[in-house]
């Protein structure tokens, strides 16, 4: 149908709207209006609306990520450059000179040794003994030293622990859900306590404590040792890391000079490396113990 005026021709828009659909046993498509021209054309609106909010909803999450990793690269660019050499003025390059000055680079080994191997056991970070072996022998000598004294760190809290089992356990059922995970450790065979301590240690569970808990979770020391020893390699490259990065910006901020602009965007890169390799491994060692819970275990 059309209308005429002031001769000329204006066609009619025709839209037809049906509903009732949601008991249609044929198609199932269930209850949505259509919107359709004279010749039955037309797109459901609800379909419509779906992909219109999933698209901007998708959009805005990457608009969001790169404003998040823009931030918190500007801010790392910001203390490499202005924040990171004023703090070593007045903090690690006086602590570097007098390490330098007091030890021997021997007696420092064996410094650093003692303190990873007993601070565990006396509920103390060894991290800041990692980073300190870093600067001074970096990832070959350094990883080696770390990771023989970390055997030792994580023995001796767990045969203290031995000595303490029941009082251990009565805390550890205090926090019955904090506890399972941990009881979870200690069933199954020897390949099964294996992975799960390995993940337990690569998860944000602190350190120190698994170290007194896990002989009250029933885990043999053989799987215990082992996999505390591979779960600990990424936190032990990261800390080699941090310390191998500290004695740079020390080195460039005693020397008087700037780091240049491929040093800055390798620094940069490395840490964010470092930063994003470990969030996913946490992430994912969290979510294999979840599964491991859920896991029917072989005797």
């Amino acid at each position: 149908m059309t209308f005429y005026e002031d001769d000329s021709v204006v066609p009619e828009l025709i839209m037809r709207m049906e509903g009732d659909k949601i008991d249609d046993g044929d198609n199932g498509e269930g209850d949505y209006v259509n919107l359709r021209d004279e010749n039955g054309a037309g797109e459901r609106c609800n379909l419509c609306g779906f992909y219109w909010g999933f698209g901007w909803s998708v959009f805005w999450y990457w608009v969001k990520m790169a404003l998040m990793f823009t931030f918190f690269g500007l801010l790392a660019a910001a203390c490499v450059m202005w924040v990171g050499p004023f703090f070593m003025d007045k903090e690690i390059i006086p602590i570097i000179n007098w390490e330098t000055r007091t030890f021997s680079t021997p007696v420092l080994a064996v410094l650093l040794f003692a303190s990873v191997a007993l601070f565990p056991a006396l509920l103390l970070p060894s991290s800041p003994s990692m980073w300190v072996a870093g600067m001074t022998f970096g990832y070959g000598f350094g990883f080696l030293l770390i990771i023989t004294a970390a055997a030792v760190g994580v023995s001796l809290p767990y045969l203290i622990g031995s000595l303490f089992l029941r009082k251990i356990q009565g805390w550890l059922d205090n926090y019955p859900k904090r506890a399972a995970i941990l009881r979870a450790a200690g069933e199954g065979n020897w390949f099964h306590q294996f992975r799960a301590v390995t993940l337990i240690r690569i998860s944000p569970f602190p350190y120190i404590l698994y170290n007194y808990c896990a002989v009250a979770t029933h885990v043999k020391y053989g799987p215990y040792l082992l996999g505390s020893m591979v779960g600990m390699v990424p936190e032990i490259f990261v800390s080699i890391y941090t310390g191998i990065l500290i004695r740079t910006l020390a080195d460039a901020s005693s020397d008087r000079r700037t780091l240049s602009a491929p040093q800055i965007v390798f620094t940069l890169f490395g840490f964010c490396a470092a930063v994003v390799a470990t969030v996913i491994i946490t992430v994912y060692a969290k979510r294999q113990l979840k599964v491991m819970q859920d896991e029917p275990l072989l005797a």
